[in-house]
């Protein structure tokens, strides 16, 4: 039998109501002859509620700690989609990310998944049943519990769905697939039926919230197709897969906030192996002549960010606060010097800090304040003008 691979993200499973009717919907694709593997977030914003509680006890917890805290989220989430599937005569088991063989490295918060030993999932799927898997977490070698950073219940489902061989990795949340910028700012914005890894993947580097960027490189990697639909309403969905290297395209805008320039001057060495023991995500990395280096440190995606810039600074590091990215997307980005000289003129008056040119995407560090504005205005004027 063919395996599927369901991802559901907070909003889908945010209350026992909505945990039923994914229930339903995951019955009716073992009733279709699928074997069916389920991965869930945490309810609605319990890891937010989590973390605050966290920070009222001590203001700066351990990232251990914390994951130990954090990963409570998504095992309520499995227990109760295992309940709701077996009361509906469905056999059904749930697994946290260790017990379902989620291997990672030892960066807590901030964890890479590094090698998936699925040997409990493939006898529970033998003995008939649908197994949900706790997404965002993993274990290290060392036997520490991990979780892998925002998004990561993303990464778990396509590591999972390339590790079974399974036929499709289903993403579902709250809206009917990606859209050529966020819905929220942009009102132009319009669903893509198709994207390519390499389009999808720096759309999520980018700040899209839609899919993780490591699960995307997993997916591409391993050939598995993605899809990205909507969990309760609209039937359309956005398909993520291998394209024509050679199309040229612009197919979104995506921008982000809360992030922090930081530069690290040719007089600290050891930064950069500081980061990596601390497991901090950095983007953006901009090597400098005479050995200097500059970076984008998100507040969203490093739970202890002030105790980081803190560290930081004190190893003789600056610090710019109140920064944010603006990108324009799309594939041979950087074939067109008519992209390049618009994507200047309009992000120009805010004088930017960088700018990067690659094949899949124009972007620029920016005052955060200006970063609604500037999406709508290269949306306007890279998809919507040229569409007229």
């Amino acid at each position: 039998m063919a395996i599927v691979v369901q991802k559901y993200g907070g909003s889908s499973v945010a209350d026992v109501e909505k945990i039923r009717l994914v229930a339903e919907r995951v019955a009716r694709t073992r009733q279709e002859g699928k074997q069916v593997v389920v991965v869930v977030s945490a309810m609605g914003d319990t890891t937010d509620e989590l973390l605050a509680l966290a920070r009222s006890v001590c203001e700066n917890p351990s990232r251990r700690e914390l994951d130990m805290l954090l990963t409570a989220g998504e095992r309520i989430s499995m227990a109760l989609l295992s309940m709701a599937l077996n009361a509906l005569g469905v056999p059904a088991v749930s697994f946290t990310g260790s017990q379902s063989g989620i291997i990672t490295n030892e960066a807590h918060t901030n964890a890479r998944i590094v090698e998936v030993r699925p040997q409990r999932v493939f006898q529970a799927l033998d003995e008939g049943k649908v197994v949900i898997v706790a997404g965002y977490q993993g274990v290290s070698r060392t036997r520490e519990v991990t979780t892998l950073g925002r998004g990561g219940s993303d990464a778990t489902a396509v590591a999972l769905a390339a590790a079974l061989g399974a036929e499709a990795c289903e993403i579902y949340s709250d809206v009917d697939g990606v859209y050529s910028a966020d819905p929220r700012e942009v009102p132009g914005a319009l669903r893509l039926d198709e994207l390519s890894y390499e389009e999808m993947h720096a759309l999520a580097e980018s700040g899209a919230r839609v899919l993780n960027a490591q699960a995307v490189e997993f997916a591409r990697r391993a050939g598995v197709i993605l899809h990205a639909r909507q969990t309760f309403g609209s039937a359309a969905e956005t398909r993520i897969g291998p394209a024509d290297p050679w199309d040229r395209r612009v197919v979104g805008v995506a921008s982000e906030g809360s992030l922090i320039g930081i530069r690290i001057e040719r007089g600290a060495p050891g930064l950069v192996a500081r980061l990596r023991e601390l497991g901090v995500p950095t983007q953006e990395l901009w090597v400098e002549g005479e050995g200097g280096a500059s970076f984008l440190l998100s507040k969203e995606r490093v739970v202890d960010w002030p105790a980081v810039v803190e560290d930081l600074r004190g190893r003789g590091a600056s610090a710019e606060d109140g920064l944010g990215t603006v990108s324009v997307v799309g594939t041979g980005m950087d074939e067109d010097a008519r992209m390049l000289e618009r994507f200047l003129e309009i992000v120009g008056e805010q004088r930017p800090r960088r700018v990067t040119a690659s094949r899949h995407r124009l972007s620029a560090w920016i005052p955060e304040e200006a970063r609604s504005r500037l999406a709508v205005e290269l949306h306007r004027a890279f998809l919507e003008e040229a569409a007229a």
